[in-house]
């Protein structure tokens, strides 16, 4: 007698070959649309807040908190990055700005 696994067992299989960087994801992305006049400045500042478990979360990722980081008082472009670990179990987003 052939025994078959029920169709929501496979979901988390399907889910993870269908999905990117579920396992491991570390990308960094601009928070601008102007590329063209994009102008990076002479410091850099860097914030983040972090979750583990879905269940506890902490830090302070605002453009802010980067910018007094950095200690820039103009900011001229920022960027996101993402880190995150088994899909998200623990997962690190930073805001870095760039300024003067």
């Amino acid at each position: 007698m052939k025994t078959r696994l029920p169709i929501y067992c496979l979901l988390p299989i399907a889910y993870c070959l269908l999905s990117t960087g579920c396992a491991y994801t570390n990308i960094q992305v601009p928070m601008d649309r102007d590329f063209n006049n994009t102008q990076l400045g002479s410091k850099e500042g860097v914030s983040s807040a972090k979750t583990v478990l879905y269940l506890v979360s902490w830090g302070d990722s605002g453009t802010k908190a980067a910018a007094n980081n950095g200690g820039i008082t103009t900011i001229k472009h920022a960027d996101q990055r993402v880190f995150a670990v088994l899909f998200g179990l623990y997962t690190k987003v930073s805001t870095v700005v760039y300024g003067d």
